[in-house]
């Protein structure tokens, strides 16, 4: 299914700074880079570094014949699996040195929810989707570039690279600042209780009911 022309405008991310102000929870589709550039599965990684260079981007989309999105190559991603291969990059296919699949999330979730996915999966771009089709890419830059408070969000991805699972369960044990899960206030002290991210007043109310 392909969108319209009105739900592509729509969904952009064509919205001055001060329009996402006005929203209490800014959501990735306020943010998010679109339109977004894609290249097939079967094309050559010499063909990926000249898009990167023609529209200055650091990642490039994976698609399927059928258009479907697969994965996800990066300036990193070229330089670690071809460049210092010393290899050809007209010989070899995208398919073979992408990151894949690509980990997607709805346009009308919100800054911090991807920031929490982006910390869980210790990655740095999410694909954006919207009505079942790619609109558009989020990176850490573009989440720290509007919600500054949430640095210390994306760092701990970093801190838990190279960490067995045990490690990175004692990180995400830590308080996070965010929106609680239940009163959907801002809390500088989230901590997750039954799958949900819940503030202090909230973990309070939760304990005397029990």
């Amino acid at each position: 299914m392909k969108l319209s022309l009105a739900e592509l405008v729509t969904f952009a991310g064509m919205r001055t700074m001060s329009d996402i102000g006005l929203r209490s929870k800014m959501l990735v589709r306020d943010v998010m880079s679109s339109p977004v550039i894609t290249i097939q599965e079967d094309a050559s990684t010499n063909r990926v570094a000249e898009l990167m260079d023609k529209h200055g981007l650091g990642c490039v989309i994976i698609t399927s014949e059928e258009g479907k999105p697969v994965g996800i190559i990066t300036e990193r991603d070229l330089v670690g699996r071809v460049v210092t291969k010393n290899v050809k990059p007209d010989s070899i296919r995208v398919k073979e040195v992408m990151t894949s699949p690509l980990i997607t999330i709805e346009s009308g979730e919100t800054i911090s929810q991807a920031a929490r996915r982006m910390n869980r999966l210790n990655i740095r771009r999410l694909g954006v989707i919207y009505k079942g089709n790619l609109v558009g890419v989020l990176s850490s830059k573009d989440v720290l570039a509007v919600m500054p408070e949430l640095i210390e969000t994306i760092q701990e991805q970093a801190l838990i690279e190279g960490e067995n699972r045990v490690q990175e369960a004692e990180e995400e044990s830590k308080p996070l600042a965010g929106y609680c899960d239940s009163c959907e206030s801002w809390s500088d002290d989230l901590k997750e209780v039954d799958g949900e991210f819940l503030c202090e007043d909230c973990r309070i109310e939760l304990e005397e009911e029990e």
